[in-house]
């Protein structure tokens, strides 16, 4: 199959004009990872708790609960927690995921939200932090129609809602509680918080999407909804390491999930961040060819939407969260290089997550940024010139130049 960079900036938004992503659609009829939930008009079943909020038609947009039709609370725990899926295979989180029936209601998100019984209802299902027995009814059979997307998790089937019930009470973390009845508290500071408290990236993205969050609360696509949250969470994580000193030595980090390597190299310097995007022929969006895309912002942040798109947001944060941890700065370089073995997309997660789980590993230490990156082209199956070549503040950083640099 051929592919344009388009389809590599694209990821499914239809930039090519088509009715249907060609790439996408080849996905939905793999009959081995398709739904097998009968076409009932009703479900029953433990929601992870999951709420899906769509962009489609945005302002008018479809949201609602997502429920496993007879999935115990056990086995539905791990459907919305990404940190549980690495060590499954692609084909296994597909077909998970797969199970769980998006249920629709159509609202505009200027409406009143308190008119709206089943707005009401799955915002007080997005409220809990484990899964929570709910039943729901449709106005027409379940369609079984998969949905993948670069940034959203796979979602399965999807239904019109005509009601639903819970039927126990959620169990609401306190900070949770306390913050989404905060009406004056802004959306980025109510995150700042929660990321405080430890509660899930997953937990805090249902709330901002289902309208709970902030001052002049709204539904939001969850799809935006995901990046918001790191970026917002990965501002205010800024905020404090630029107070605090810079690392003692050049460290590099190296992981692998999914088909996705990550080389991720710390430079003593005042904080900026890089990121490359290497699509290897045959990965899920480049088809036959190589794309290579870099962004970056200096110390003085970041003013526009990254063209990697929320790839961008996803790593950023987690090489910050191990920055906080260890109460320094840092330059950040971080290289993703996607190979063949990632066949389909998963969703923004595995970014997070691989820069995480890389994280975790020991370290390397080298005496010079010449000497990392050489280590760096080991493991990257790009020609070197090709990737290193693209990189604009890494460059900056071996020509030696000032903190004045940086800010401008």
């Amino acid at each position: 199959m051929k592919s344009s960079n388009r389809c590599i900036k694209c990821k499914g938004k239809k930039l090519c004009g088509r009715p249907k992503c060609p790439i996408l659609e080849r996905f939905a009829s793999i009959e081995s990872i398709s739904s097998k939930i009968p076409k009932n008009d009703s479900v029953f079943g433990a929601s992870p708790p999951a709420v899906f909020v769509g962009r489609h038609g945005y302002p008018d947009v479809s949201a609602g609960p997502m429920i496993p039709p007879q999935i115990n609370r056990n086995d539905s725990a791990i459907m919305d927690s990404p940190d549980a899926w690495l060590g499954m295979d692609i084909q296994d989180i597909i077909s998970m995921r797969s199970q769980l029936v998006r249920s629709n209601t159509y609202v505009n998100i200027r409406d009143d939200l308190s008119e709206n019984s089943l707005i009401l209802k799955s915002q007080e299902l997005a409220l809990s932090k484990n899964p929570v027995d709910t039943e729901a009814w449709y106005s027409k059979s379940i369609e079984n129609n998969l949905r993948f997307d670069s940034v959203l998790t796979t979602t399965g089937p999807s239904a019109a809602l005509k009601n639903f019930e819970i039927t126990e009470n959620p169990s609401v973390p306190k900070k949770v509680d306390y913050l989404v009845y905060d009406t004056d508290a802004l959306a980025k500071d109510s995150v700042s918080e929660l990321i405080n408290k430890n509660i899930s990236t997953e937990h805090i993205t249902r709330l901002l999407s289902i309208g709970l969050l902030g001052k002049d609360r709204c539904l939001v696509p969850t799809r935006w909804s995901i990046t918001a949250v790191d970026d917002m969470a990965g501002k205010d994580i800024i905020s404090s390491i630029i107070d605090y000193p810079q690392i003692n030595d050049i460290k590099l980090f190296s992981g692998e999930i999914f088909g996705n390597h990550f080389e991720i190299l710390f430079v003593p310097r005042n904080f900026s961040f890089e990121l490359v995007e290497i699509w290897l022929p045959k990965s899920v969006w480049s088809g036959d060819s190589r794309w290579i895309g870099v962004d970056y912002e200096k110390f003085s942040g970041k003013t526009k939407y990254s063209p990697l798109s929320g790839g961008y947001y996803a790593a950023r944060m987690g090489a910050l969260e191990y920055l906080n941890n260890i109460k320094r700065q840092a330059s950040i370089f971080i290289i993703r290089e996607i190979r063949p073995d990632y066949w389909a997309p998963l969703g923004v997660w595995v970014v997070r997550e691989g820069v995480r789980q890389a994280l975790q590993n020991t370290p390397k230490t080298f005496d010079s940024i010449d000497n990392a990156m050489s280590n760096i082209s080991t493991r990257i199956k790009t020609p070197y010139p090709e990737w290193k070549s693209k990189m604009k503040l890494l460059s900056d950083v071996q020509s030696q130049k000032t903190f004045g640099d940086f800010l401008f």
